[in-house]
Parts: C-alpha cells; structure tokens; sequence
C-alpha cells in the first residue's frame, strides 16, 4: 500500500540531491559570480540568460518568467511527474530507500532495480530495432515509411525501427546483452510456446513508446507482410512498465510545446503523429490501441497546468461514423477539463497523415486552425439524429440538444448557442431556453471529481484558504529605487544566501530590525520561524519559503539566487558584513527618528523626567552608531 513518504526522508532527498547537477541534465549552466550559475530559462524562450541556480541554497529562480523552486520542484515542471513521484526517483538516484507514514511502502531497492533492468531491455531493443531498420532486409519497411512521405531522418526523430523475420532476433541479442530468461519475459516483448520464449514482434515496422520523461516503455508495431496472421497493429501487452490507458505515444517529444502553447493535439496514430510534427504541430500526441480516457486525461492536465486560466485540447476524427463516435466519447470526458476542448474534422476523412501526403505541411496546419468547440460538434451530430422536417423529430432534437448546450462551462457562450440552437432547429427562442434551463436543473452523471486547478498538492504544502478565514494579505513587490527598501532587500539577499557570514551579533541585529515593504516583513518573521527550527543549510531556503505566505515564493527564490557584487570569498566576506552593518545603522535612524518625534511632541517643563529619559536614549543610539563605524573601518 502507498503512503505519504516521510517528511524527514523528503528533507533528506533535498539535501542530498544537488541541484546542478540535475538541473545540468536539462540546461547548459556557467558560473555567474561565487556560488552561481546561470543559464537559458527551460520554461520560457530566451536569447540571453536569466535563469540561475545557487545550489548552496538549493534554489534556482528565472528573473525572466520568475519560475522558482527547488531540486524536487524543478524536476516536476520538466517531467509532469507527481510529488511523490519526483522524490521516488530522486530518492532511486541517490540509492536511497524511503520510508512512509501509517505503515504504507513505495518502491524497494528491488523494485528500483527490476525496473531499471526492464528500461535498460527496451532501450537495448529500441536500438536494436532502429540498426535493423538500416538493414538491406528490411527495404519493405523503408518503403511503407517513404510512400508515406517519412523520409530516414523523420524515421530518426520518433525512433521508428524494424522486426526483422524470423523468430528469435531480438532474443538472441538481448541474451546476448546479459538480460535473462525471467527479465525478457516481463518486457513485454516476446511471447511463450511449448519450446519456450520467441519474438512478439516479427516483420513488422516498430514505433518506441516512450513515457513523459523519453524512456522507451513498449512499442507499437505495424503489420508489413501478407502472411502476417496478426492484427495490423500489435501492441506491447500490459507490463511493469507499460499500461496503455496512462500513456500517450509522442508525449515524450512533444511536452515542451505543450506547456509553452498551452495546447494538445490529439490524433489516432503514429504515422499521424509525426505528420503532425513534421508540419509544425509539435503538440501533437496519440493513445496507444485505447480510446482516449480519464487517465490521459490526468497527463493532459498536468501538461496543460490545467487551472481554468487558457489551455486547449484539440481532437481530431475522421468525419465518418467512428470518427463521430469518437468525438462524442471525448465530449462525455469534457467536464473534466478546463480547458477549452474542440475537434478538427477533415471533411473528406483524411487523417493527418494522408492530409500531408496529399496537400503538404500547410493543409495539416489548416485542419488544426479550423477547429471547432467540441460542444458544437457534439449539438451537431446530435441533431442528425433527427428528422428536422417533422414536429416530432424537432422536439427530440431539442430534448438531445439541450443537456449539450446547458453543459456549457463558460457562461456567456450558452445564450448564444442556445441561440444558434433555435436556429437550426427553427423554433422559438423561448422554447430552447426553457429547454436548456431544465437540462440545467438535471442532476449531473455521477463522474470521478476533476483534480482541484491542476495543481499537484504535496504533504508539506499549506491548506489553502477555506470560507470564513479571514483574506489573505496581498503584497506588491517592493520599488527597490527607494534606498530604504534596497538596503531591506539586500540584507535578505545575504541572510538567504549566506546565513553562515552573518555574526551573532549582526543575528540580534537583525532580528529586532523593523522593515517597512510588508514583503520584506512577512520574510522577515519566516526568516525567524526557520532560524528557529535549526533549520540545515541545505534547506534553508525551502523553510522559509514554506513560512511565509505562498504569494511570496517566488520572490524568496528570487533573493535567494540575486548575484551578490564580490568577485572572491574575503570580498564576499566583507560585502556581507557591511550589508547587514548598513542594515544595523538604518534601524539605529529609525529609532532616533521616533525618539526625535516623540521629543518634539514633549513639553520638558510638564513632562521632564521623561524628557531627560529620551534625551539619555539619543546618546546611547548616537554612541552605538559610532561604534558601529569604528568596528567596520577596523
């Protein structure tokens, strides 16, 4: 049973985890000053370089598009992997077993191990396939991919390769290769008989199906020969690894594009697939042999960051009756999205494929461009269910129709779909609406609950707001052209990043320093419940970054990776304590700005002893301030 992974052990998989280095696996990273590196942001374009990664502090910040975080957050973005998901494979990554609360488990070093085998299988297959591909024998498969207009290098880009004839080619070279009998029988890949295990996959083209992350979990594989007695496309069974309800075939290439346009293309093949992207559709994606369900469904929202703010999912179907169908079954999914759903249907049911064949790149862009809302095509098709001409079949349209039309997310587009409604069906305004107004008041088919905005809710967050709490604070960011806010904003910058060059007395200076900018407050006092937890270096940032409101993190993670001006650790040294000395002397002005004011308010002859008193502080400030700058120029 799967359980919430200790807090402990998810602190320790951030400690550990170093934060370049992985991060080096996405992004080319060069030293930005000392302990900073910066490179180009992976979330967003750019020509010149604004995203940097202090792993001192185990926090990287973007000051173009201001994504932030930490070694666990960052590979969640790249990846759309889980919470839970991330630290398993950080967790495998440093050898590391976790361990989880009420008893619960997650994978073992055995399962870890098992499985890396089974990638290291396919892989090897993948590779195997591709080789035999280039092979003079398999010029039936080279020219099924050339009359479809996919030429070597296309051939390449997805990894597509070739079975070669025969029985035992791919078991003679994973054997071979070190993999036993057990291993290769829990791929996927071959299939048992009297005489033992044989090749599943024989004189067949061969597509690699690879998860979120690129690892190849199964493959796809078209029948090329007549004697072939198999289905024309064979899959890889259901595996460890494989389960073709939560994998979508071109996922791996295509979830860049994905994130950054906020739009997924749906098509039904492979070759379909890499028309579209060799059209310019790079968001183009497949279910493998299934239709398209709620577990896609789950991947596609993560994709999306589906949160209800843009985003939309394209469907495309042949415009024949299963293509239809299909469209349907898609639309009965649509509540679960949040993003905008539509469909591209082809009016002479070309598939994207023969589309480009046919009329080239720019015909599949055009099909995509002509998409339309899924809930009109779903009014559509319903009312050709129908005889229009007749009384009878107007008001069964009507009945099919409505339920449509009131299950409409946006609100301001069902007035005027119910509009549109009546006039297809030619009748009166009135009467759709009553229609769409008691299909509204229908009770709604019981359905799993849609994830709340898309957003991956981990252990350690915080419970978001419920009703009755009071509204949070807003904060703006502080104007750092005021001087006061600067000399704020850079004492923070030195406590997040160099905690370890602050004294203790520049500590208690610190803590009873009062700051104006209400962000810099509110860090302020996180800074101090993190302190006070004895909080690792290593997790420094991320404490704070949980104790203070969430509207904050990025500007914490910001702080935390800001470019401190020394070129060496003793000018590092000294740039650090002059800050926080800077910072210790605008708290003693401060004061004497009260204590001026409040001596001004007095009149010594009615209030002297607390005239006197005041008078008595204003030295004491002055005389610390003195010292202050004898201890710096020392």
């Amino acid at each position: 049973m799967a359980g919430l992974i200790k807090r402990e052990d998810i602190d320790e998989v951030r400690t550990r985890s170093d934060i370049k280095e992985v991060i080096e696996g996405y992004v080319s990273l060069r030293s930005a000053g000392i302990g900073s590196f910066k490179g180009l942001c992976p979330f967003h374009d750019e020509r010149s370089p604004s995203f940097h990664v202090r792993p001192q502090v185990g926090t990287y910040h973007c000051f173009g598009c201001g994504e932030s975080g930490d070694v666990i957050s960052f590979v969640m973005k790249m990846d759309h992997t889980t919470f839970s998901e991330t630290v398993e494979r950080l967790a495998a990554r440093l050898g590391m077993e976790l361990r989880y609360e009420d008893g619960g488990s997650g994978p073992s070093k055995q399962d870890y191990g098992r499985r890396q085998r089974l990638l290291d299988a396919h892989k090897v297959a993948e590779e195997f396939f591709q080789s035999q591909l280039r092979d003079r024998r398999a010029v039936t498969a080279q020219r099924f991919l050339a009359g479809r207009g996919f030429d070597p290098a296309a051939a390449a880009k997805f990894g597509v390769g070739y079975a070669p004839q025969g029985w035992d080619a791919l078991l003679k070279h994973l054997t071979a290769k070190g993999f036993t009998r057990e291993e290769l029988q829990a791929t996927g890949m071959f299939s048992e008989g009297q005489r033992g295990i044989y090749d599943r996959f024989r004189g067949r083209l061969m597509w690699p199906i690879r998860d979120l992350t690129g690892a190849t979990i199964g493959f796809g594989a078209r029948k090329l020969f007549e004697d072939d007695k198999g289905p024309k496309y064979l899959n890889t069974p259901e595996t460890q690894l494989y389960k073709k309800s939560q994998v979508l075939y071109g996922v791996d290439l295509a979830k860049r594009a994905i994130t950054k346009n906020r739009e997924l293309v749906v098509v039904e093949g492979y070759t379909d697939v890499m028309a579209c992207h060799l059209s310019g559709i790079e968001t183009a994606v497949a279910t493998c042999g299934t239709a398209f369900g709620t577990d896609h469904i789950k991947i596609v929202r993560r994709l999306l960051s589906d949160d209800g703010t843009g985003g939309s999912v394209i469907f495309t179907f042949d415009g024949d009756a299963a293509g239809q169908k299909a469209a349907l079954r898609a639309f009965d999914e649509d509540q679960r999205f949040l993003a905008q759903t539509y469909v591209a249907v082809e009016p002479n049911g070309l598939d994207p494929c023969d589309l480009r064949q046919e009329r080239g790149a720019l015909a599949v862009r055009e099909l995509i461009d002509s998409k339309r809302p899924l809930f009109e095509f779903a009014i559509k098709v319903s009312l050709k269910k129908y005889d229009l001409d007749t009384v009878e079949g107007r008001v069964n349209a009507l009945r099919a129709a409505a339920p449509i039309v009131a299950a409409i997310r946006d609100h301001a587009m069902r007035p005027a779909y119910a509009r549109e409604l009546a006039s297809w069906l030619g009748m009166d305004l009135n009467e759709v609406n009553r229609a769409v107004h008691l299909a509204a008041q229908q009770p709604a088919k019981p359905s799993e609950p849609a994830e709340p905005s898309g957003v991956v809710v981990s252990e350690e967050q915080s419970v978001p707001q419920v009703a009755g709490e009071s509204p949070r604070e807003t904060f703006e960011k502080p104007d750092a052209r005021d001087p006061m806010i600067r000399m704020e904003r850079e004492s923070l910058e030195v406590v997040l990043q160099q905690p370890g060059l602050v004294t203790e007395a520049q500590w208690h200076a610190f803590y009873a320093s009062r700051f104006v900018a209400p962000a810099h407050t509110a860090i302020h006092t996180a800074i101090q419940v993190a302190a006070a937890a004895g909080t690792a270096a290593a997790l420094w940032v991320e404490a704070i970054r949980e104790a203070a409101p969430p509207e904050l993190t990025n500007y914490i993670s910001e702080l935390a990776v800001r470019p401190l001006p020394a070129r060496n650790e003793d000018a590092l040294a000294r740039y650090c304590s002059d800050i926080m000395s800077r910072l210790q002397e605008l708290q003693i002005r401060h004061r004497k700005e009260d204590l001026l004011g409040r001596l001004q308010r007095l009149d010594p002859a009615v209030d002297g002893e607390k005239f006197t008193q005041l008078n008595r502080e204003l030295f004491a400030l002055e005389l610390e301030r003195r010292a202050l700058h004898q201890a710096d120029q020392a």
